[in-house]
């Protein structure tokens, strides 16, 4: 049973109706381009087919009832007059924060009844949480006949998430959420939000590999790698490190210390990779971008220090596969999560059969592979 399928049935069970829609919000990958969001940088995600469906019907109140079918069938109920953070249910905090952000701009939308799932694998890296807020964000501006464009739900997303559920992300997961084109990635200014598609070309396949290293690390030293990077831009007396070269960087070595540089030199080389693989992808040149991929991952297990022995591993044995064929390097947070392979599709069996027969062995984890196309966002349908 599909997704869409599952949350119709559920909702007409839960509700006693049929959903009046059912929206998807597809999750992302980056292919390169991590931890330079928040410093006004450059990415270069993917919206991926795997995301959140929502079965919605519209309320003649201000109630919001939601069954979350992934979370054990909870079931919550609020009224939008009365929305607080709740210590016991995460996941409730995504909708109430996402709608507090909606009822700034729309303070008069109705409440709802909704059922829940998706397919993003939680603490991945492949941003089940942004897809969750777009989501929201787009089965209530489908509800309430709001003209809702994709950049402002992107940053309603963020500010939810940055305010109510605690987390200091940048606007990259909800922007492409919201905005993805099929069968491309995107090269976002983060600083500008303006993006540029980048063709993703029809032999290859985006293949990600989840090393189910748990990610106990990563809230706190994500928020430590920002605290990092904004040390650095205010010493140059800069809004963000997007404004710091290389050059003045290095030349401040002695006076910043050696952890904060390589954590900046880290964010200002990876912009300038980012920019260079829309090149690469517009050319089809996969020589430039395995190297622009090895070349980042290097960087962020060396220079941001958020790699594991496992994700290395992972990267090794995939990179011997494919060569200079495509790419592979860590993606999202660190700590754990995913690593993405850009590869030709006719090794995707071998690549698999590979990580099959040595990862587990060599630590223990069971990986989850998952093949994955670059799909519509949600605002993009």
């Amino acid at each position: 049973m599909s997704q869409f399928e599952l949350v119709s049935e559920r909702h007409i069970t839960q509700f006693g109706t049929k959903p009046e829609q059912i929206i998807h919000g597809p999750g992302r990958v980056n292919l390169i381009g991590d931890h330079t969001d928040y410093n006004d940088g450059f990415v270069l995600p993917a919206a991926i087919n795997f995301g959140t469906d929502i079965a919605a019907t519209k309320r003649d109140d201000r109630i919001v009832r939601v069954l979350a079918v992934d979370c054990n069938n909870e079931t919550v109920e609020f009224s939008l007059d009365d929305i607080h953070f709740d210590e016991n249910k995460m996941w409730v905090n995504y909708i109430g924060g996402t709608l507090l952000a909606l009822m700034k701009a729309y303070p008069n939308i109705t409440g709802a009844d909704l059922v829940v799932t998706g397919n993003v694998p939680q603490g991945a890296g492949l941003s089940s949480s942004a897809s969750f807020e777009i989501a929201i964000l787009k089965t209530f501006a489908g509800l309430n006949s709001i003209e809702l464009d994709g950049i402002e739900a992107a940053l309603m997303g963020q500010h939810a998430e940055n305010n109510f559920v605690g987390c200091n992300c940048g606007i990259m997961d909800q922007l492409i959420s919201a905005l993805g084109k099929e069968n491309n990635a995107m090269l976002l200014d983060c600083r500008s939000l303006t993006f540029q598609h980048a063709p993703i070309p029809e032999d290859m396949a985006l293949l990600i590999v989840n090393s189910n290293v748990k990610r106990g690390l990563v809230d706190s030293e994500y928020n430590t790698r920002r605290e990092q990077c904004e040390t650095v831009a205010r010493y140059f007396n800069k809004k963000a490190l997007r404004d710091v070269t290389l050059k003045q960087l290095l030349a401040a070595e002695n006076e910043l210390g050696a952890e904060l540089v390589k954590r900046a030199k880290h964010v200002i080389t990876e912009n300038t990779r980012t920019e260079s693989a829309l090149t690469a992808l517009q050319n089809n040149d996969m020589l430039k971008m395995s190297e622009l991929m090895a070349q980042s991952h290097n960087s962020l297990k060396d220079n941001f220090e958020i790699s594991t022995p496992e994700i290395d591993y992972l990267v090794e044995i995939i990179g011997a596969e494919i060569g200079s064929k495509g790419g592979v390097r860590m993606t999202g947070g660190g700590f754990g999560g995913c690593v993405i392979a850009l590869t030709p599709k006719y090794l995707v069996e071998q690549i698999k059969q590979k990580i099959d027969a040595t990862y587990q062995q060599q630590t223990g984890l069971k990986e989850e592979i998952y093949v994955c196309v670059a799909t519509k966002g949600a605002f993009n349908r």
